[in-house]
């Protein structure tokens, strides 16, 4: 349901108070007056802690910095005359003795009268007492129609030609930001480049990453590396190739459901993070990664908060891509763990979130060992897809030897006997392989020439893989993989 049909149905069903959590203060005002007077013919009255009435000339300035006053005007006014009170930021006062009581007494009359109380405010503070007397409305941030318009307004107003593909990507990019930030952003892009271009993209993720900054479990991460980066895996690059643009306006035409996202689970060392960073990359999505230790930090209550907080925060700037990095580690033994059910807690809430969010959040969860997952996880429904991420083949091996070497001699990188570094390697993971190279380029520093292959073959020889520490969890996976249970990242491997 709309917000103004929402709201229009709480008024003719004369709900005494109502509290819109915004940010958008004006925007919200700007929507009811355009709305609700015209259909309701109710007269608006706005207030304000420093200003008072306004609006009104019969009452201009009344109740300055008085909230109590404010509420005697509503008394006041003529029983039968249809009225609607703004009150913003009201919701500091709540907590008041003199206020509570006064709100109580009126919701009486209220009831009776078509009179009606909206609280417009930033914080969600409501006092036990008056918790039954106030309904709570939603008030979303600008929607994809409203954003379009916006644009193309600027876009007309500005006389300039934009790309049907560059002004989907601007509609994407700007969600998740108030109208009023995106006007500021544009108008910053406008000074800057004296046009709307693909640097705009930039600027507006800035602005997002601001969103992000204020929270402290959300880490907005830079990223650069691009799909070509990942070595191997060509059933997980074929799976994500299929949904690069399943956060399209096409696609929604089409009816595609929006990805829910992946669980990518694999020892140390196999891509797991790099393959959400690439995604993050390839997608053209922002990416947070949730610090899960300062997720249940603090005292005992306030983890399940701050995990809404995070869903509240990626919610809002989505799309986006929010990166949980070793899950496994974060809901291991919730059993037996002695937290009072926090951790219980926490797991249930974000299940639930998986399972029915709405808003485009693709969720990418890395687990390094199987045991400590709770089924509820792994369970089918949760993410679209489960993934194995096992140790790179021959010529999986080759390919990621090529990739980091390309990088680092990308004049000279052919000189190098691939084959005889892919055998070598064997039971090395990518990142294994990438730190042979580092150890060789030490070695032949340290005796001012350049590196060969032979100097990678001596680090590998060397260098000692964790399969071989511990080969158990390795078989484990491998094991688990070949049951069906989970989708191989690769082309299929035979396990021993």
């Amino acid at each position: 349901m709309k917000f103004t049909d929402e709201l229009a149905l709480f008024l003719k069903a004369r709900y005494p108070i109502i509290y819109i959590n915004t940010i958008e203060e004006d925007r919200v005002e700007y929507i009811i007056r355009k709305n609700i007077k015209t259909n309701l013919n109710r007269s608006i009255y706005s207030w304000d802690f420093v200003d008072g009435y306004s609006n009104n000339p019969n009452n201009q300035g009344f109740a300055k910095r008085n909230p109590l006053q404010a509420l005697e005007l509503i008394e006041r006014l003529n029983v039968e005359t249809p009225a609607l009170f703004l009150l913003k930021d009201f919701n500091r006062f709540l907590s008041d003795l003199s206020i509570s009581r006064k709100l109580r007494n009126i919701s009486r009359m209220l009831k009776l009268q078509p009179k009606t109380i909206i609280i417009i405010g930033s914080d969600l503070t409501i006092p036990i007492e008056l918790q039954d007397l106030i309904t709570i409305l939603e008030f979303q941030l600008p929607l994809k129609e409203e954003i379009n318009y916006e644009l193309t307004r600027l876009i007309n107003s500005l006389n300039i030609n934009i790309e049907p593909e560059l002004f989907e990507r601007l509609i994407q990019t700007c969600q998740g930001l108030s109208l009023e930030r995106i006007r500021r952003v544009l108008s910053k892009i406008i000074a800057t480049y004296k046009t709307i271009d693909n640097n705009s993209i930039t600027i507006l993720l800035s602005e997002k990453k601001q969103i992000i900054s204020q929270t402290e479990i959300l880490e907005y991460c830079s990223i650069t590396e691009k799909i070509a980066n990942l070595g191997g895996l060509n059933n997980l690059k074929d799976w994500l190739n299929k949904r690069k643009t399943a956060f399209s306006l096409q696609a929604a035409h089409y009816g595609l459901p929006t990805p829910r996202g992946l669980l990518l689970i694999g020892i140390q060392g196999t891509g797991k993070s790099l393959t959400a960073k690439v995604i993050a990359n390839d997608w053209q999505l922002p990416l947070l990664k949730l610090d899960v230790g300062k997720l249940f930090a603090g005292i005992v209550g306030e983890s399940e908060s701050r995990l809404r907080q995070t869903i509240k925060v990626a919610e809002t700037i989505s799309p986006c891509i929010l990166w949980i990095d070793e899950i496994d580690k974060a809901f291991a033994n919730t059993e037996s763990k002695g937290d009072s059910g926090t951790s219980n807690r926490v797991l249930a809430t974000f299940i639930s979130w998986l399972s029915e969010k709405t808003k485009p959040v693709f969720v990418i969860s890395t687990a390094n060992n199987i045991d400590l997952l709770p089924l509820e996880i792994i369970r089918k429904g949760r993410f679209d897809e489960i993934f194995f991420l096992d140790l790179p083949r021959k010529e999986e091996r080759e390919e990621i030897f090529k990739i980091h070497l390309q990088e680092l001699r990308p004049n000279s990188w052919k000189v190098f006997d691939y084959p005889k570094l892919g055998k070598l390697s064997e039971s090395f993971s990518g990142a294994e392989i990438k730190q042979s190279i580092i150890e060789a380029m030490y070695h032949a520093f340290y005796e001012k020439r350049e590196f060969t292959t032979d100097d990678i073959c001596l680090a590998l020889r060397e260098l000692i893989p964790l399969v071989n520490l511990d080969n158990n969890q390795m078989i484990k996976l491998q094991k688990w993989a070949s049951s069906g249970q989970i989708r191989l990242a690769s082309s299929k491997n035979i396990y021993i």
